[in-house]
């Protein structure tokens, strides 16, 4: 089992992701109509980093970690259908991206006891 952990709702995206010199921030977006290989991106991309939106995710990678990312999910997306985008964002802009409004998605949380 996995725990996870809840996150703040509102601020600055730079106050809750932390990052090394050796990485870069993408903001990666999904638009794929079949549930399965959805639920199978959205289960790839848990593993790299947050996520923010229903269909979008905060990853710090370093380019290795992009080159795997990328690879595993190849596998599973089908070109003439499914979307994904990755967009870098430079520490400068890192800085600026603000949060308003509603609440982030809900995760599973599973306690351990």
């Amino acid at each position: 089992m996995t725990t996870k952990t809840a996150r703040p709702a509102f601020g600055n995206t730079s106050s809750r992701i932390s990052s090394s010199n050796q990485t870069t921030c993408y903001i990666i977006a999904y638009d794929i109509g079949n549930d399965k290989r959805r639920t199978k991106v959205h289960k790839i991309l848990s593993g790299f980093g947050k996520w923010t939106q229903y269909s979008l995710f905060e990853c710090f990678l370093s380019k290795k970690e992009l080159v795997l990312l990328r690879a595993k999910l190849a596998k599973h997306l089908i070109a003439e259908f499914d979307s994904v985008r990755f967009y870098p964002l430079c520490s400068n802009c890192l800085e600026r991206v603000e949060t308003v409004g509603g609440a982030l998605p809900a995760e599973d949380i599973v306690f351990i006891v």
